[in-house]
């Protein structure tokens, strides 16, 4: 399976095509939406292997707002945690969804190093079925962890864990780019 690796700093990035339920991590982000009690893609796939006792513990968390994330035990999954993330459902790019899916990559940074998390697995929060633009979104991903990291200093690994070639192409191509020195005026 296809990998590419950015190493930044003290931490690596790394964009791979891989099942996120798959990964021996501290933790993996879930693609969820407000109710926390499971729904299809990601978040199906995450409660289907993680086994009855998530939705218990999701049922006892009230919900979770967009753009905010919330952090559960893993339970059957090799990840110790699940944080779960409510990325923005795309309506045309004009009622703020570009800032809250940052916020969907910020807050769960945040909330792996208060968990004190060194590794964790990103989806591509809410570009399946919530229809966000893929490129915008791995452009607003990447961006936003690298952003994000210097306040995050105990995350050592990041994965980005793509559903297909497509998509893996789409990081690997940003991932090249923010590795790539700018480019100095003629």
């Amino acid at each position: 399976m296809p990998t590419f690796t950015l190493s930044h700093g003290i931490c690596s990035l790394e964009a791979r095509v891989v099942d996120i339920t798959t990964l021996a991590v501290d933790a993996i982000v879930n693609a969820a939406n407000t109710s926390l009690l499971g729904g299809g893609g990601v978040d199906g796939a995450i409660h289907r292997a993680a086994g009855k006792e998530l939705l218990r513990e999701c049922e006892t968390l009230g919900g979770c707002a967009t753009g905010d994330a919330k952090l559960t035990r893993g339970y059957r999954l090799p990840a110790a945690h699940v944080i779960h993330a409510v990325g923005p459902v795309w309506r045309g790019g004009a009622h703020g969804e570009a800032d809250l899916l940052a916020s969907c990559y910020q807050r769960s940074l945040e909330v792996a190093r208060d968990a004190h998390c060194t590794s964790i697995a990103f989806p591509a929060i809410s570009c399946g079925i919530y229809h966000f633009p893929a490129d915008d979104a791995v452009r607003i991903a990447v961006a936003t962890v690298l952003d994000t990291l210097p306040r995050t200093p105990r995350i050592k690994h990041v994965t980005f864990a793509c559903f297909d070639a497509a998509m893996f192409a789409r990081y690997e191509l940003e991932l090249e780019r923010v590795q790539l020195p700018p480019s100095k005026p003629a």
